[in-house]
């Protein structure tokens, strides 16, 4: 989310209230954090922490974004987009975009393989639409 986002590590670390060298630890999978600490990281990039106990099995690790969605995520169309979205739904900006590059990812998954820029936003062109005329 970090790298999808454009931040830096220290950016994150600083909104986190962390060191980098624990967050870059973190993000290399060196470490076992806290929950405050993965809480805290999570409310830097704009999401929750959410831990779940089932006992259907272990949950499935969250994937990073695919390169395309991390790639479009970068742009400032995307930023104008997020930041519209967000306005329309009364959100901040940094949890929209979060939002969205995560269900890109899922969506993405669901596909079974990577889509195209032009692919991206006409999804995008389509929740917009649907946001500023909800049915």
């Amino acid at each position: 989310m970090r790298q999808a986002s454009g931040r830096t590590v220290a950016s994150v670390a600083t909104d986190a209230g962390l060191s980098v060298p624990y967050v870059a630890n973190l993000e290399n999978g060196r470490g076992n954090p806290t929950t405050n600490a993965l809480r805290r990281l999570a409310t830097a990039l704009g999401t929750e922490l959410s831990i779940e106990f089932t006992t259907s099995g272990p949950a499935a690790a969250t994937s990073p974004a695919p390169p395309s969605v991390v790639k479009l995520s970068r742009s400032r169309r995307f930023q104008a987009t997020a930041a519209a979205l967000a306005e329309a739904s009364g959100q901040e900006h940094q949890v929209v975009s979060a939002r969205l590059i995560s269900a890109l990812s899922l969506l993405t998954e669901a596909l079974g393989g990577e889509a195209g820029e032009h692919d991206w936003w006409r999804v995008l062109d389509a929740l917009v639409l649907i946001a500023e005329h909800p049915a």
